[in-house]
């Protein structure tokens, strides 16, 4: 089978994670992959829709126009929609709220006109089948466990790491993160990203992202954290930056939000709400070098097992053995 994913680049992180990272395994099982940038202008992408007849066509996140998407499935052998965000809303930083009518029903009309939606989390997937969609699969946004090798911190460094979009989040409780500081002596933030905030107590080591070294700089830590608004948006997120600190063998501080409760466990980190929460959590496992490596070892092979590329090219394997199937039945 040949896969074409339509998205917004081929170098973005979505199209990196959830479909660069499995073409290997794709390959290796005889489908051909391809990743295609929806172009700008409308009658680019009409040309694009001609030269994809007969193809299997993933469209990745973007809720195009009814019409366009109507000449798109009468072009496409299969049609598929793959998705990480809350994409029928707006998210948790705009001014407007998240509440968006006309996302929501061109989403609806997006799932219900696919053969099959790939949704990153069971909150997506719900919601993909309540708006009417008749076949959904769950594939988490996966990372390759041996890109990271888990190595010794220092006992002091907590590490974020993420866009500058996500940044917001990391802000809005600086209060919280400041709080840490006061509470456990010698704490710092490694912060990877392509901005940096500042905090009042909590020293920042700034390290500008590259994902040549990304993984390295996160393993050289001691902690992950991450937070995200209690919000419809967030609840959507696929919790990327926690499965990298785990693959790189670090414990994780997060609040009980999304994804969150399903990936961390007490065996793998602390969920932690008020700033006693997280103050408690951070000086446990900053103090604490054996349970700090023993959660870390068992966050990774949560990964390994559950949330690796390995674990997630077999469920598309079986999405597009389905849909041969369902050809053959039909022939």
């Amino acid at each position: 089978m040949h896969l074409v994913a339509l998205v917004d680049a081929p170098d973005h992180v979505c199209c990196r994670y959830r479909v660069a990272a499995f073409r290997p395994h794709l390959e290796a099982a005889g489908h051909s992959v391809e990743a295609v940038a929806i172009p700008k202008w409308w009658w680019s992408r009409l040309l694009l829709y001609r030269r994809l007849r007969g193809a299997t066509v993933l469209i990745q996140r973007r809720l195009l126009p009814c019409w366009e998407l109507a000449l798109l499935r009468a072009a496409a052998k299969h049609l598929l929609f793959d998705l990480d965000d809350a994409v029928w809303l707006r998210d948790s930083y705009s001014p407007g709220g998240t509440h968006h009518p006309r996302k929501s029903r061109r989403f609806a009309y997006t799932v219900t006109r696919c053969d099959a939606v790939v949704a990153g989390n069971g909150y997506l997937a719900a919601h993909a089948r309540a708006s009417g969609a008749r076949d959904v699969r769950v594939i988490p946004t996966c990372v390759e466990p041996a890109a990271y090798t888990p190595a010794s911190g220092d006992g002091h460094t907590l590490v974020w790491v993420g866009s500058s979009s996500t940044l917001q989040g990391l802000e809005r409780v600086a209060g919280l993160l400041d709080g840490v500081a006061r509470a456990v002596p010698g704490v710092r933030l490694k912060i990877v990203c392509d901005r940096f905030p500042r905090f009042a107590h909590l020293p920042v080591v700034e390290v500008p992202w590259d994902g040549a070294t990304e993984a390295a700089e996160i393993a050289r830590a001691d902690v992950g954290i991450s937070w995200i608004p209690d919000d419809d948006w967030s609840r959507g997120k696929c919790g990327l930056k926690v499965l990298q600190y785990m693959a790189a063998g670090l414990p994780v501080i997060t609040n009980p939000v999304g994804v969150h409760p399903e990936m961390v466990t007490p065996e793998t980190g602390a969920l932690a709400t008020t700033p006693e929460q997280w103050q408690a959590a951070a000086a446990r496992l900053l103090g604490d070098g054996p349970t700090r490596r023993a959660m870390g070892a068992a966050g990774r092979a949560r990964v390994e097992a559950d949330y690796s590329v390995a674990a997630g090219a077999r469920r598309w394997l079986e999405l597009l053995g389905t849909l041969e199937g369902r050809v053959a039945r039909a022939g």
